[in-house]
């Protein structure tokens, strides 16, 4: 009997908190996209306000009524899943035909290049500056070198939700800029993991190269092997009025749960094997449609927002209490814009886009929000950043999402592809 009455507490301190985060968010995207902003800015905001940011420092009682620990840990996972969900819509969403054409190969390899070597190395010599004032107690290097993967990520799955706001995904541009944010993601996971097993002296290069090579073979088998499977699901049971069938629905959650695991057993995290996944059906356009019908936005209505409130819980904006703080704030993300946007720009010219296009790319690798709030939350969770930097590294996340939208409807208009209002998303 008391097991079930646990179980009911349980059940209904998480419902609470789902009603609280899932009004919140709504209310917050809707207010951003009436600024000019996509949904994920308003969401990210309403974490943060849900956070000790505001409720919690404010009116502790509530908050601490609203978000009982009890339900930390379900919460935590029901975010994971629905980025796991998100990753693979993402995988189905974008037409790679493109990169058939060698210029945008090209494209592809010199922006990902760009966008990792030189903001992971502004990141570790910034790291190596600060942490002396910032994180005494921490391992310098350690520090430093996580500084350096948190500059380099970029938010493949916010870049696709803005992409696709600007309908942008299967255009060329889109499609450069999401396949060279994935290769940047993975290569940060990569990079995460040797820092993580480095902080914890237990890193090994003939682990991490068992790793590289794990993923390359996870991903021959997903393209050889996987590839002609999802053709045959979809002559099996095919798309009917729009809808999938249950059958193959099944199958496909399945193998996304399936994907994650192997992702994460090769210690880049459950999320890319969704998006692995998803890259197996982007030649199925009409199984990605119906999929975003009935998934998609539930996952953008009722997942995501989970995520976005579980990191506003823990941070705390108003821990930056002083000038100096604020100080190497704004350094944090001034070292973060210029050290992605500039080089991005420079080398996407390099490969022969054109100026305009350039600067979109510059401006679209700039966008973090999601994939730095991951990140964030696991180095803080690892012991590698204190507190106060996880919340500065947070407010640079949120800057650097929030300037996208302006800058990258600047940057359409140069390119001759004016957008007078966001679509629906």
């Amino acid at each position: 009997m008391q097991n079930v009455q646990q179980t009911e507490l349980l059940v209904v301190a998480t419902l609470l908190q789902l009603i609280v985060i899932v009004a919140a968010a709504r209310l917050a995207g809707n207010l951003a996209r009436l600024l000019g902003q996509p949904r994920a800015v308003g969401e990210i905001i309403a974490g943060l306000l849900l956070g000790p940011s505001l409720l919690g420092h404010f009116w502790p009682d509530l908050s601490a009524a609203i978000f009982d620990p009890i339900a930390a840990t379900p919460m935590l996972v029901l975010s994971q899943i629905g980025l796991i969900f998100l990753m693979f819509q993402l995988g189905c969403d974008f037409d790679f035909r493109h990169l058939r054409h060698s210029h945008n190969s090209r494209a592809v390899g010199y922006v990902a290049a760009a966008s990792i070597i030189v903001p992971t190395l502004a990141g570790v010599v910034l790291g190596w500056f600060i942490a002396p004032v910032l994180a005494p107690e921490i391992d310098r290097l350690a520090f430093s070198l996580f500084i350096g993967v948190a500059l380099c990520i970029t938010a493949l799955p916010t870049m696709g939700r803005i992409l696709r706001e600007y309908g942008l995904t299967r255009d060329e541009i889109g499609v450069v800029a999401i396949s060279a944010a994935a290769i940047n993601d993975v290569t940060g996971w990569v990079l995460l993991a040797g820092v993580a097993a480095y902080a914890a002296s237990s890193f090994s290069l003939t682990h991490t190269a068992l790793q590289v090579g794990g993923l390359v073979a996870l991903m021959l088998v997903l393209f050889f092997l996987g590839r002609p499977i999802a053709d045959w699901l979809l002559k099996r049971w095919p798309i009917k009025d729009g809808e999938i069938s249950s059958n193959l629905l099944a199958i496909v959650l399945a193998g996304i749960f399936l994907a994650g695991i192997a992702t994460e057993r090769l210690g880049v995290f459950t999320i890319f094997g969704g998006f692995l996944l998803g890259l197996l059906f982007h030649r199925h356009e009409e199984f990605a449609q119906a999929w975003r019908r009935q998934i998609g936005q539930f996952v953008l209505v009722f997942f995501l927002p989970i995520f976005f409130t579980y990191t506003g819980l823990r941070t705390n904006i108003l821990g930056l209490t002083t000038l100096t703080d604020w100080a190497w704030c704004l350094l944090i993300v001034a070292v973060a814009v210029l050290a992605k946007i500039v080089p991005v720009t420079l080398a996407a010219r390099a490969a022969g886009v054109n100026p305009a296009n350039a600067s979109t790319l510059g401006v679209l690798m700039n966008t973090r929000a999601l994939m730095e709030l991951i990140v964030l939350n696991l180095g803080l969770s690892l012991g590698i950043i204190p507190p106060k930097v996880f919340t500065m590294l947070v407010v640079m996340a949120v800057c650097t999402t929030v300037m996208t939208a302006p800058l990258l409807r600047m940057s359409l208009k140069k390119a001759g592809k004016p957008v007078e209002r966001l679509a629906e998303a």
